[in-house]
């Protein structure tokens, strides 16, 4: 099974699929290939220039690519590739590419409401003011219709969080 970690800036995805990854050792991340600089920190990824980044997307090396917030993203296919479920942080904006690409891909929404994104965006430094005004303009984003998720809202402690996501990773039963 393939899942996809979607929601706003600051919802805490990264956090939640930390403790999802230590919860279910079986789970496989796939690192995210970013035209960021390594040592920007949060997620564990994989930073290249953009220009190692088209050079990669242009060699057919992504299953699933797109741009936001002035950063290109990629998911490598070597590592979708293998036994056992894997987890991957995706883009809402993305998603209908993500379905073609993926047979079978289940959709995660981690949300929060915006007090709680806002605060979080400002304690990891890495936003000016204007740029967590931006990323909260856009955390009402609409899914594209006909898309099935399952929402986990994490507006409380790490623990709870990673237990509802722990939660919606559960198998769909019929």
């Amino acid at each position: 099974m393939i899942f996809a970690i979607v929601g706003p800036s600051g919802a805490g995805k990264d956090t939640l699929i930390r403790g999802a990854l230590a919860g279910r050792p079986d789970l496989r991340l796939i690192r995210r290939v970013i035209t960021r600089p390594a040592e920007a920190g949060g997620e564990d990824f994989e930073g290249v220039s953009i220009e190692e980044f088209r050079l990669r997307r242009d060699r057919g090396e992504f299953a699933l690519h797109w741009q936001a917030h002035g950063l290109c993203y990629g998911i490598p296919k070597a590592q979708v590739a293998g036994a056992g479920d894997v987890i991957f942080n995706g883009s809402r904006a993305a998603l209908p590419d993500a379905i073609a690409a993926f047979a079978g891909l289940r959709i995660i929404l981690v949300t929060a409401p915006d007090p709680v994104l806002a605060a979080r965006l400002a304690s990891r430094g890495r936003e000016t003011e204007a740029e967590i005004t931006a990323r909260l303009a856009r955390a009402a984003f609409t899914l594209p219709e006909g898309i099935s998720v399952a929402t986990v809202v994490n507006d409380g402690t790490p623990e709870a969080g990673v237990a509802r996501l722990l939660a919606a990773l559960q198998p769909v039963r019929a």
